[in-house]
């Protein structure tokens, strides 16, 4: 924008990633336009045939990742008419998908080498046609290189940017808890959507075979409980007393046992109910009935008997990837 361009931005999002409330707030503190634009269900589709750069130290498929933005906003510049893609990349800010090779291995895939300008870091890499052109000034491009964030900091300084984000990335694939949830509704359900992916990010989960049960763990997660259940979905409440709200999901018919156990284990999160030393009445809601269930509060039933943790995400990913060395090991 200080060479004169005139620039828009595009702020992609999806259950992983992505702070569209914060969009408007962006656009009137720096004066930008900023384009939301929802990758959910292309990002989920490529999770679920298994990223072909595979995944970096926790479930985040980095490299892949890039080359699925890049080629929307490569499509996006064409729509609009504009010259070429700008990105804030630096090399070896990140181990998997910023290194050199990486760099230039998303740029080629895309097919847009020649018009994608990283200007943190361009001097480390070859001039592309805006630079050529003197659309773009290359004199004025940087040459930022590795980790440190302190050049970019006094940069950010200098420009006056006082909100500056935390070095993570804010990529919930890259969360080892988050990957916990996220392998299970990959590998349980046999096309999951972008509300099952919402889904996985709120209150504590539990399964049971293919029963999932989501609890909220403050009002805030009952709220986003009722917003996100689905029509055959049963919202599972205490009836007289504070509780958290429980949602079991359609994944697979429950029949009453299963159903019993969920209602049990969520007023087993309940203080009142706990105290009171008695059986607790809940009410049972999905759009085709709503029933009264009085159950007897507790943790030691199905639901917590599966306790599957991030090892086995990584050990079943090396399954996926090697299944050859799988086979040696075990």
């Amino acid at each position: 924008m200080e060479q004169g361009l005139n620039v828009r931005c595009l702020h992609m999002i999806s259950p992983f990633f992505g702070k569209p409330n914060k969009v408007q707030h962006w656009e009137s503190l720096y004066n930008l336009t900023i384009e939301t634009i929802d990758i959910s269900e292309k990002y989920i589709e490529m999770l679920q045939q298994r990223p072909r750069y595979g995944f970096g130290k926790v479930l985040n498929p980095c490299i892949d990742c890039k080359m699925l933005m890049m080629n929307i906003a490569y499509n996006r510049m064409l729509e609009l008419g504009a010259s070429f893609i700008i990105s804030g990349e630096v090399i070896g800010q990140r181990p998997m998908s910023q290194r050199k090779e990486a760099l230039n291995l998303i740029s080629n895939r895309v097919n847009i080498q020649n018009i994608l300008l990283r200007p943190l870091c361009a001097q480390h890499l070859s001039p592309t046609d805006p630079e050529h052109s003197g659309l773009v000034d290359r004199t004025k491009l940087l040459a930022f290189f590795g980790r440190g964030r302190k050049e970019q900091l006094q940069l950010a300084n200098s420009m006056g940017i006082q909100e500056i984000p935390t070095p993570a990335g804010g990529c919930k694939l890259a969360e080892k808890e988050n990957a916990r949830r996220y392998w299970l509704v990959l590998t349980k359900l046999k096309n999951p959507t972008v509300q099952d992916f919402n889904l996985a990010n709120v209150g504590r989960q539990y399964w049971y075979n293919n029963y999932w049960l989501i609890i909220g763990r403050n009002k805030e997660d009952n709220q986003k409980l009722e917003v996100l259940a689905s029509q055959n979905d049963t919202l599972i409440t205490l009836k007289d007393i504070p509780g958290p709200t429980g949602l079991a999901r359609n994944t697979t018919l429950w029949d009453s046992k299963i159903l019993y156990e969920a209602a049990s284990l969520v007023a087993s999160y309940s203080q009142v109910a706990i105290k009171k030393e008695m059986p607790i009445e809940l009410q049972l809601t999905s759009q085709t009935e709503s029933i009264c269930l009085t159950v007897i509060p507790s943790r030691t039933g199905l639901f917590t008997k599966e306790c599957f943790q991030f090892e086995d995400v990584k050990q079943a990913i090396k399954n996926e990837f090697h299944p050859s060395i799988a086979t040696a090991v075990s």
